[in-house]
């Protein structure tokens, strides 16, 4: 059994390509630190340095997924699905200038989806793209 840590809602993936035809290939960061807190950040590409300590979750739309390590430590038992609503996101993502912010929706994984996760192993830390 395959499971995926990260999904997207049709309305995001939507936006997703909408941005990626703007801004080229993109990423995607879930911090929990400051600024918007743990909302989940897009940019491009090349403008911004993954960490040897972030994890890799998972691609969306061409796009990677990556989350901090810390952050991982208390979401790694939780499916993540980003969506969009309207309203301000950060002036940082690439999103904002379009009136929307991506957010995560989260829910536990169920028992045979986490079995199959510790079965897997721990996913990749530090750039995967």
């Amino acid at each position: 059994m395959s499971v995926n840590r990260v999904t997207v809602t049709p309305k995001a993936e939507t936006l997703l390509r909408k941005l990626q035809g703007i801004h080229g290939p993109l990423l995607f960061h879930q911090s929990g630190g400051c600024c918007d807190g743990s909302a989940p950040m897009c940019f491009p590409r090349g403008d911004f340095k993954i960490g040897h300590g972030d994890v890799f979750l998972g691609t969306i739309v061409d796009t990677p997924f990556y989350i901090s390590g810390p952050q991982f430590e208390y979401w790694q038992h939780t499916h993540l699905t980003v969506d969009v609503v309207p309203g301000r996101g950060s002036g940082f993502s690439v999103e904002a200038p379009e009136g929307v912010r991506f957010l995560i929706r989260s829910r536990v994984f169920d028992d045979t989806e986490y079995l199959a996760l510790k079965e897997a192993g721990p996913p990749p830390r530090g750039p995967q793209h």
